[in-house]
């Protein structure tokens, strides 16, 4: 006989800094979706209609209420996810409040009709304009390593673009979901607009299944596939950003001091676990060894403790089991010929998801490290003959979500950058494009598809309608009924009067303005 699964009715609020758990936080039912479902589709009725000042307005509130609620919002996202308190305010808070000052700056802008020129002498007389309509009801299921910038991102772009949302926060950070609908409601955003639902992966199944009219996803690969595959028997577009394997190039001529101190910012914040973290370090074998000592040198002095006190550089890993695979990670490469050059130890003694930053040198291809998503504080660096090699080894791997280039000069750097299989590449910096409202985000291959953020985000929001004005209403068009040999040969003199030299406008203007003047031989009664 088949067994149904059962849910507990609520999901632990876990610090893992600490191995506690601080709360207990109300778990959705997924018989509950379709009703939620529902609810936001009655509201995004009414809300489509709302001016786009009155949105505007709704949106400033919000970034006053998180402003005020700053410390208590980073207090939160540092109890569920380990990351530090300096982290939580640049990362998720500050990330949440410029994406709302973005669009209630400007939205009007974003969602202005644009005039479409028309370059064909047929259609000159036409008039088209583009307009830009919500989607309608938007389903976001979202990760837990930055539970206020990712889907705050996400649902302050949908509902600015006019549509309701049922967001799936991580079932690790439900505090985090929590609050993040009572913002909306405490701002005077409509009962039903933005909803968050709580729970695993049977509540993004009954979310999918529910029939949204969009779904935006944010997670692994193998979940991110299973998402696609339930959202292609609906025939639910989708965007999805699945992680990556971002690159560093260190050139010879780059100043090694400050590209050191990004390498650790970009390969240990938030304890390695993010998806435009720094992952695979390609450095030119003349700096190599300086390049790696300063690494070396720089990693012992960082602060590994609880993100709650202020003097916290690197976190916890959000679960135990995550300890488990970075060791399993660099046991790998180790075997395979790398070289640990510090860290990599848990510390148990500090709390069961603590892990040491990692420096680990001579690591390959044929690695794990080289080849899965790391999430975690390891810095691995290979050793190249040239920048050749480094574009070569950067672009040799199934992710394509961001890279860096590090050289002191910035039209070498760009030139480097167009050749790197990436969605964003920074010159002479890492990871923090993600904080710029305007700068779009995402990735192709196994990072994804689809963008978050500035105007190709916002896109993402909206159904483009073309609207088309004839400008000779009484006048009956020449491709219409009847065809005959003489339209025929007008047709052909169009083709060469269109496409050809000027010789041929010349030649065939007459015989294409025929197209223009014909009886099309509908006999009037």
């Amino acid at each position: 006989m088949a067994t149904q699964a059962v849910f507990v009715d609520t999901l632990p609020s876990y610090n893992p800094a600490t191995g506690e758990v601080v709360e207990e936080i109300r778990r959705t039912s997924p018989e509950d979706v379709p009703a939620i479902v529902a609810r936001a589709k009655t509201a995004q009725e009414k809300w489509r209609e709302t001016s786009i000042v009155e949105r505007c307005a709704l949106l400033d509130r919000l970034k006053q209420a998180m402003l005020a609620a700053r410390n208590d919002l980073a207090t939160i996202v540092v109890r569920e996810s380990g990351k530090p308190y300096v982290e939580a305010l640049f990362s998720d808070v500050f990330v949440s409040l410029d994406t709302a000052a973005y669009y209630s700056a400007n939205l009007s802008k974003l969602l202005a009709p644009e005039r479409v020129p028309h370059h064909s002498s047929a259609a000159k007389l036409k008039t088209g304009r583009l307009f830009y309509e919500p989607v309608g009801v938007i389903a976001i299921i979202s990760s837990w390593n930055y539970p206020l910038a990712i889907p705050m991102g996400q649902i302050i772009a949908a509902v600015a673009a006019g549509n309701a949302v049922v967001c799936k926060t991580s079932e690790f950070t439900p505090k985090c979901g929590e609050q993040i609908g009572n913002l909306f409601l405490d701002s005077g955003f409509p009962e039903g607009l933005v909803n968050i639902v709580q729970g695993g992966g049977e509540i993004g199944q009954a979310l999918i299944d529910a029939r949204p009219d969009k779904i935006l996803f944010t997670g692994s690969v193998a979940t991110g596939r299973r998402v696609a595959e339930a959202c292609a028997k609906h025939l639910i577009p989708s965007v999805l950003e699945l992680g990556g394997k971002d690159a560093m190039l260190v050139l010879e001529d780059a100043n090694l001091e400050v590209a050191s101190s990004a390498a650790l910012w970009g390969s240990f914040t938030n304890c390695g676990q993010v998806c435009l973290s720094v992952e695979r370090l390609f450095v030119e074998k003349s700096v190599c060894v300086s390049f790696l000592a300063l690494c070396v040198e720089k990693t012992k002095t960082l602060r590994l403790g609880n993100g709650a006190d202020p003097s916290t550089d690197v976190g916890p890993l959000i679960r135990p089991q995550n300890v488990q695979r970075m060791k399993d990670l660099l046991a790998d490469a180790v075997e395979r010929g790398a070289r640990i050059l510090c860290g990599g130890n848990a510390r148990p003694d500090l709390g069961e998801c603590f892990f040491e930053p990692a420096v680990i040198a001579g690591v390959d291809s044929s690695m794990r490290l080289f080849q899965e998503e790391t999430f975690g504080p390891i810095l691995a660096v290979q050793a190249v003959q040239n920048s050749e090699e480094a574009i070569r080894l950067a672009n040799d791997s199934p992710f394509s979500l961001s890279a860096s280039v590090w050289t002191s000069d910035n039209e070498r750097g760009k030139q480097i950058a167009s050749c790197l299989r990436a969605g964003a590449v920074m010159i002479n910096d890492a990871i923090s494009y993600f904080a710029i409202a305007e700068a779009p985000h995402g990735g192709c291959n196994a990072s994804g598809w689809g963008r978050s953020h500035g105007r190709a985000g916002f896109l993402e929001m909206v159904q483009p309608k073309y609207v088309d004005v004839d400008g000779l209403a009484g006048k009956e068009k020449p491709w219409w009924y009847h065809y005959n040999a003489s339209l025929g040969a007008a047709a052909d003199d169009f083709l060469k009067f269109e496409f050809g030299g000027l010789g041929a406008k010349i030649s065939h203007a007459r015989g294409a303005l025929k197209t223009f003047f014909r009886d099309h031989g509908f006999k009037k009664k």
